[in-house]
């Protein structure tokens, strides 16, 4: 593995909510990109039926599809990006749905609108939903101490269940341990236990004290994801597909068991590796990202689901309210809430790992939701792509609330 002195490999990117470090700036087209299709869908129906894609009024004005077109195309063939899928949807405006760029590299298959990807970090937003749900049944209190739920965590008398879905419990991320880092991409398909994922972090101290300080740590959402079987009384795929994807009518949505990945999909490409050269990561096993990165969906789905975690559908109002309640970064035009974060108005999440990224937010002001997909997770001058896209999109369309980035640990 390509390393850079005291850089955290595997560190985790606020905004990117990346389980792995960049190992450094890929120049444009590494990944190759030419000969690229695109593909329009609204109304049209991939796998069948109404996608749910378009909007009611229509298009957008097509003089502003064809500035997002440009820009979109722009940041792919720069960036070196095979596949991208965008979503926005604006109502009394307009929706626009673009599928441009490759699924496979190799078959220059175009990339869909109706494909189904791993959506990495976006994974938090389900779980702490799910922990919102206990919440609201009062099986759970958000000030707990994790101790009450999972011995053997480094103060966790001290450490609440808020703070760690706020990012602030000080522990160790265990994504930033170089054993891990080992065995991860020694192994690929590898399955992990949530209990051998936390070994690797108990083993260090904690970075600060309890609430001092945001820190994006992957161990938080694995510590989450106990809480939820113990008060839930069930395996948190299980909980999570009964208590939070069926009440949100997500169908195409699903938190694996181990590799599998739904037909279609596009095939995704990383340089984190041990060698650093590109790989096909399609097949990876996302056991080690567990309840913080593991689930899989599609552009219908998240464009929905973006909405119930903005507004709350799924939880009481004063509990939607607590998860609303961000705090500082360190960042600017950045804070994060009870795993949710708000980016200059946009609320939501979006995820990273080898292979792909996503975004999924929602804009409250002017009731825009935004999708971005994308098949490779390969940073472009140390940017995250998804980033990028997400940025190019919102500069045109709600230049009042730009979607901006920026890194931690890197």
């Amino acid at each position: 593995m390509r390393r850079t002195p005291h850089r955290r490999p595997f560190a985790a990117a606020l905004l990117a909510a990346s389980v792995l470090a960049p190992m450094a700036a890929v120049p444009a087209g590494a990944v190759p990109a030419e000969g690229a299709g695109r593909v329009h869908a609204t109304a049209a129906a991939e796998r069948g039926g109404d996608t749910g894609y378009g909007d009611a009024r229509g298009d957008l004005d097509p003089r502003l599809s064809a500035r997002l077109d440009k820009a979109v195309e722009d940041v792919r063939r720069q960036a070196g990006i095979p596949g991208v899928v965008v979503g926005l949807w604006m109502p009394g405006k307009g929706s626009y749905v673009r599928a441009t760029g490759v699924a496979d590299t190799a078959t220059r298959e175009p990339m869909s609108v109706g494909s189904y990807v791993r959506i990495g970090s976006e994974t938090k937003t389900f779980t702490v939903t799910a922990l919102l749900e206990l919440v609201d049944r009062h099986r759970v209190r958000l000030d707990d101490p994790i101790s009450r739920y999972v011995p053997g965590v480094p103060d966790g008398r001290n450490i609440t269940l808020r703070q760690l879905a706020e990012m602030r419990s000080g522990l160790f991320p265990y994504t930033s341990d170089a054993d891990f880092q080992h065995d991860l991409l020694s192994d690929p398909q590898r399955s992990f236990t949530p209990r051998e994922l936390l070994a690797y972090g108990f083993r260090h101290r904690n970075t600060f004290a309890p609430g001092a300080r945001f820190e994006y740590s992957n161990t938080n959402l694995v510590l989450l994801g106990l809480v939820v079987e113990k008060a839930g009384g069930q395996g948190l795929r299980d909980f999570v597909h009964r208590r939070v994807l069926r009440p949100a009518g997500l169908r195409h949505t699903l938190f694996p068991k181990g590799a599998e990945f739904p037909q279609p999909h596009p095939h995704g490409y990383t340089d984190q590796t041990l060698s650093g050269a590109v790989e096909d990561a399609t097949d990876w096993n996302p056991s080690w990202a567990w309840a913080a990165g593991a689930m899989i969906s599609d552009l219908r789905d998240l464009r929905h689901w973006a909405e119930v975690v903005a507004t709350g559908t799924l939880l009481s109002p004063g509990t939607q309210a607590q998860r609303l309640k961000t705090l500082p970064t360190g960042f600017p035009g950045l804070s994060y809430g009870l795993g949710i974060f708000d980016a200059n108005g946009w609320i939501g999440h979006n995820g990273s790992l080898p292979g792909y990224e996503t975004v999924t937010v929602h804009l409250p002001s002017k009731k825009a939701t935004l999708v971005i997909m994308i098949n490779t997770d390969i940073t472009y001058q140390g940017q995250e792509p998804s980033t990028l896209v997400a940025n190019a999109v919102t500069r045109i369309v709600t230049p009042d609330n730009v979607y901006a980035g920026a890194e931690v640990g890197r």
